[in-house]
Formats: C-alpha cells, sequence, structure tokens
C-alpha cells in the first residue's frame, strides 16, 4: 500500500506547473486586449496627424465641413452624436426600466418569459433593417404630419420667416421646432430609431438584475407592511441601481457608436444643427458616407480624426461608468 504522504509533493509540483501555465495563458489573452487597444490608437491617431496638424483646436469647434475648399470641422458632427444618443437615452431608459419592472415583478410568468424574449430579440434585428424600417414606415408618416400641421397660412409664415433665418446662418428656440425639409428624415427620424435599438439593452440588463434582487428584501419589506410600489422603489432598486446604469451605459455606447440605420434616416447634412426636423450628421454617419470616397489624404485624415474622436469618447463613456456604478454599488456588494 503506498503511503499517500509521499504521492503529496507530486500532486503538489503538478498542480504548481498548471497553474503556471494557465497563468501565462491568461496574461497571454489579457496582453491581446491591451495590444489591440494601443495599436487601435497608434493607427488612428497617426492617420489623424494631417488633420489635426492643419486645423489643430479648430477641427472640433469648426462648423464647416466641406470637402471641396478643403475645409473641415467636427462641431456638427460631435453635438450629432451627442444629441441624437443623450436623447434617444432619456426616452428609452424610462420605457425600459418600465418594461423590466413589468416582466420581472408584476407580469404572471406564461406573459413574462414571451415578453422577455419579445425585448431581446430588438437587440438582434440588424441596422439596416432598422434603417429600412425606419425610411418605409416611420417616415412617410412624419412627412404627412409635418405637411399638414405646417399647411396654415399661420405656420407657413413661420416657416418662411425660419427659412429665411437659416438662409443667413441664424435659428431661434421657436426655429429648432420647425421642419427644414419635409420628406420625414432628419434629427427626429435618427433619435426615434435609435430609442427602439437602445431599449432592449437597458431593458435586458435591468430585468436580470431585479431579478437577482434577493427574496429576503422582498418578505422584509412586505412584513413591515410595505405595498408593492414601496418594495419596487425602497428596497429594489436601490439594490439593483447600479446593475440598470450598467445597462444604460451600455446602451449609451451603442447610440453612440451606431452607424448604417442613423445614415440611412439623419439626412447627411454636414451643417450646424438648426431643427430637430432638418438634415444633420453625426461622426459614426459621416464615416460611412464619406470614408469611400475620401481620396485626398486632408479629407481621409479628417474622417479618421472623427473616428478617433468617437474612440475617445466611448473610452470616457466607459470610464465614468465605472465610476459612476461603483458609487451605486450598496456596500457589501463587490
Amino acid at each position: 500500500m503506498s503511503d499517500p504522504a509521499r504521492r503529496l509533493p507530486i500532486r503538489a509540483s503538478l498542480s504548481s506547473g498548471s497553474d503556471r501555465v494557465f497563468q501565462y495563458i491568461i496574461l497571454a489573452l489579457a496582453s491581446v486586449i491591451v495590444m489591440v487597444f494601443v495599436v487601435s490608437l497608434y493607427l488612428l491617431g497617426k492617420d489623424s496627424w494631417p488633420a489635426l496638424q492643419k486645423f489643430g483646436l479648430d477641427f472640433f469647434t469648426q462648423r464647416t465641413w466641406n470637402p471641396v475648399s478643403g475645409t473641415f470641422g467636427a462641431a456638427a458632427m460631435i453635438s450629432g452624436t451627442l444629441l441624437t444618443s443623450f436623447v434617444a437615452l432619456i426616452i428609452s431608459v424610462p420605457l425600459a426600466i418600465a418594461s423590466a419592472l413589468f416582466v420581472a415583478e408584476y407580469a404572471p410568468k406564461w406573459l413574462a418569459n414571451p415578453v422577455g424574449y419579445l425585448i431581446e430579440l430588438l437587440a438582434a434585428i440588424p441596422s439596416v433593417v432598422y434603417g429600412l424600417w425606419a425610411l418605409f414606415v416611420i417616415a412617410p408618416v412624419l412627412s404627412r404630419w409635418e405637411q399638414g400641421y405646417f399647411a396654415s397660412p399661420e405656420k407657413i409664415a413661420v416657416y418662411t420667416a425660419c427659412k429665411n433665418l437659416w438662409d443667413s446662418g441664424q435659428t431661434t428656440l421657436q426655429c429648432f421646432f420647425v421642419p427644414s425639409s419635409f420628406d420625414g428624415r432628419g434629427l427626429a427620424l435618427a433619435i426615434i430609431i435609435l430609442t427602439v435599438m437602445i431599449l432592449p439593452y437597458t431593458a435586458s440588463v435591468a430585468r436580470d438584475v431585479i431579478r437577482l434582487v434577493p427574496a429576503d428584501q422582498r418578505e422584509a419589506m412586505y412584513a413591515l407592511g410595505a405595498t408593492k410600489w414601496e418594495v419596487i422603489s425602497l428596497a429594489i432598486l436601490p439594490y439593483a441601481r447600479a446593475g440598470i446604469m450598467g445597462g444604460v451605459i451600455l446602451a449609451l455606447g451603442r447610440a453612440l457608436g451606431e452607424t448604417l440605420a442613423v445614415a440611412m434616416v439623419i439626412g447627411d447634412s454636414q451643417d450646424v444643427i438648426r431643427s430637430i426636423f432638418g438634415g444633420a450628421s453625426t461622426m459614426a454617419s459621416v464615416i460611412a458616407n464619406q470614408f469611400g470616397d475620401a481620396q485626398e489624404t486632408l479629407h481621409r485624415s479628417s474622417v479618421i480624426t472623427l473616428g478617433f474622436i468617437l474612440f475617445f469618447v466611448s473610452v470616457a463613456v466607459n470610464l465614468l461608468a465605472r465610476v459612476i456604478i461603483q458609487r451605486l454599488t450598496p456596500k457589501g456588494i463587490k
């Protein structure tokens, strides 16, 4: 009969050797992620340097984007990206949280599961399908509403006055809600389609984290005589807020980088935003529309600089999300 004590060093040696191999593999895989980040940063910075060298900080504040004259400024694209993303987020988050609470807390099981699957299926639909749906379904509805609403003599006078202001490079708050075109495409349609596209991300994550709230917290609140709303507002949402915020940031990242669907519906206007019902552009939509046609070095470098800015915006959003989630996470939960 063999002595177990003599086999322990062999097992320890094998375990130690396998642990080192596993450690090296994990380290190599993690290094690949860091390498991809560094290489992406280097290549984007290298190709963006001609535009940054010529325009400097004016590239971020200049409103003119004219490939013919060789003048490039990203102010309109940056504002279009931030406006469409954050407005879509403001609209979608309450809808997503409400649907998550309904599925997790109110709906019976026979209804909750199908509704949850349908919400998740929205995230699997390709962007081009969303774009086509917006062009052929939502855009005609917006177009008919715009034409009907601004058909009265008073509205025509308002439109004429706003058009004169736009032609002179000016605008007012009232003109921001006046259509600059009546084909349905524009900033409003891009916000609508982005709202639908990012809703399932927040809703799915919120539903999962709400279901992970310990049942003891619910039972304790009910034992104290709390109502359903009091249980949700005092026991469920405070516990799940960090996870919900993670879903919100995931949706924001999707909105900032969405390309094809937005490029199809936003109107592709590099002018400064003057109307929510007029044409606009985002950094991603300009990259999609102009990268293939950018033959001159300065034009191509300017388009790549938009990607460089979008890269930094995404990194900043994720860093901010980590800080917010750490602050919102209840104590004792890692």
